[in-house]
């Protein structure tokens, strides 16, 4: 199965293709995401998760991720879709992430795990998710697991 490519690519970049992950925790039927608000830019939602670091495996950069993003102790299930999706980060960055998304199971409050002070964890009902989310891809990545029965 292809894995679908989402994003528009702006013409005279080049994107260096990123791993990353990302995951859905589900608490009393929503979903766990961070609204992002850094400095000099209008703020947006995201799912918590990011990019892969040399020598992580995507299930360990999830949990990573999560604790750094929403200070939330997780551990990661089935690996259920992937998307690639063009963008460019908040420094210029011009990336393809190359994208897991992970089910997971929330372990534990861990505030102590967050060092993004620019990061708030809030809850989403899953179709308000859909809409509201920054990527089309993590759009998606929610719908796909809703259509595999949220589990």
């Amino acid at each position: 199965m292809a894995v679908p490519q989402f994003g528009e690519a702006e013409p005279g970049r080049d994107y260096a293709d990123r791993p990353a992950a990302f995951g859905l925790a589900l608490r009393g039927g929503a979903i766990a995401v961070v609204h992002v608000s850094p400095e000099g830019f209008e703020p947006w939602i995201d799912l918590p998760g990011g990019g892969v670091d040399p020598g992580e495996t995507p299930d360990q950069a999830v949990v990573r991720e999560f604790g750094e993003e929403a200070g939330l102790k997780v551990a990661a299930g089935m690996a259920f879709a992937r998307a690639d999706q063009f963008f460019v980060n908040t420094d210029g960055g011009p990336f393809n992430n190359r994208q897991t998304f992970f089910r997971l199971q929330i372990e534990a409050e861990a505030p102590e795990l967050q060092v993004e002070a620019d990061h708030r964890l809030a809850w989403l009902e899953p179709q308000e998710a859909i809409a509201r989310l920054r990527h089309d891809s993590h759009a998606w990545a929610v719908a796909a697991w809703l259509r595999r029965g949220a589990a």
